[in-house]
């Protein structure tokens, strides 16, 4: 493999689809094992796409030659600092979209801050004593806070954006 910051990127973007399409098939099974299958690809896919794009952090701050270009954390590429007067184009939209309620972007970095929570105890709300002893269950409890089809999305979208900052990033 070449030593360029692109490869590591496409690697990731890769490694992404794998995890993806095993996490589709893993839906797909109807066993016992399928829904640690259906966790264990969703956080993969997950930790992948979070690596993908902190290549491409790192493609563009090489390109740049900015400091701080190795940084281990995609946040570290995406917040600003009264010194970060001159940020490259590509990372200014990336922040844009970081800092943007609901873009693809803030999911991803939510979903995969996520991956590191504690587990958490349902809230059980306060009961009224004049409420009936027995009460119905909910079974969405184990809904999983992001959609294969929504991981799928973010990959596409990291794979266009890749592709149109690398157009930008081009020496003619």
């Amino acid at each position: 493999m070449a030593h360029e910051r692109y490869t590591r990127t496409n690697q990731k973007l890769y490694f992404a689809g794998l995890s993806l399409e095993n996490w589709q098939r893993a839906e797909a099974q109807d066993s016992l094992s399928s829904p640690g299958l259906v966790q264990a690809e969703r956080e993969s896919s997950l930790f992948h796409l979070y690596g993908a794009l902190l290549g491409l952090c790192h493609e563009i701050a090489g390109y740049y030659r900015l400091p701080g270009a190795n940084a281990t954390r995609v946040e570290f590429f995406l917040t600003r600092s009264p010194q970060d007067s001159a940020v490259s184009p590509e990372l200014a939209e990336l922040f844009e979209l970081s800092e943007q309620s609901g873009s693809w972007v803030a999911d991803l970095l939510a979903a995969y801050a996520a991956l590191f929570e504690p587990p958490r105890e349902p809230v059980k709300p306060k009961t009224d004593p004049r409420l009936p002893l027995i009460t119905a269950v909910g079974m969405d409890e184990g809904v999983l806070p992001v959609s294969l089809e929504q991981v799928q999305g973010w990959r596409q979208q990291l794979k266009t954006l890749a592709l149109r900052f690398r157009e930008s990033l081009t020496e003619w």
